[in-house]
């Protein structure tokens, strides 16, 4: 094995050990906690394929600024510490076998996929790659609709979230 390789398995070990803790732990700041040790896993990712603006934004953007904001929200925001109830879902089960069987099923429908068998053409030295980044996310024939997509998605959120601060203040 290759180093790339062996560093993307231990990466790839990082992130789903680090996904799972998560969801599965009980505390807010460890989930958070945890969903930075994830977020730098992809961010290793993104500089294994050379994609190393992504990388910074992935580091400065959602390391930085989004899991520390949560980390504040969930910091400031709580107003009763002790627990009122149950914090498991009883379901959970029911929620497993459905994740077990998509997971399976993605996994059947990606085994007779050829392109997942293929390995991408390395880019030349010398291209400007943010410049090809930039022209694909405003081009129609490209990602101009998930990018526009996804910016009315965040606006969505943020006026719920105003709603939902200035409607519990009451």
């Amino acid at each position: 094995m290759t180093p790339d390789q062996i560093i993307f398995l231990l990466c790839a070990a990082l992130i789903v050990g680090s996904a799972l803790m998560v969801v599965t732990t009980k505390n807010l700041v460890h989930a958070a906690l945890w969903l930075v040790a994830t977020l730098f896993g992809v961010a290793i990712l993104y500089g294994l394929l050379q994609a190393g603006f992504l990388a910074l934004v992935q580091v400065v953007v959602y390391i930085g600024a989004i899991a520390v904001l949560f980390i504040f929200a969930v910091m400031l925001t709580r107003r009763e510490m002790r627990d009122k109830g149950t914090q498991v879902n009883h379901n959970w089960g029911i929620s497993a076998l459905l994740a077990l069987l998509t997971f399976g099923g993605l996994a059947f429908i990606l085994s007779s996929w050829v392109g997942f068998s293929s390995t991408a053409k390395a880019i030349p030295a010398g291209t400007d790659t943010l410049m090809m980044l930039g022209k694909a996310l405003v081009s129609p024939d490209a990602y101009v609709l998930p990018f526009e997509v996804a910016s009315i998605l965040l606006l969505a959120a943020l006026v719920g979230a105003v709603y939902i601060a200035t409607s519990s203040k009451e």
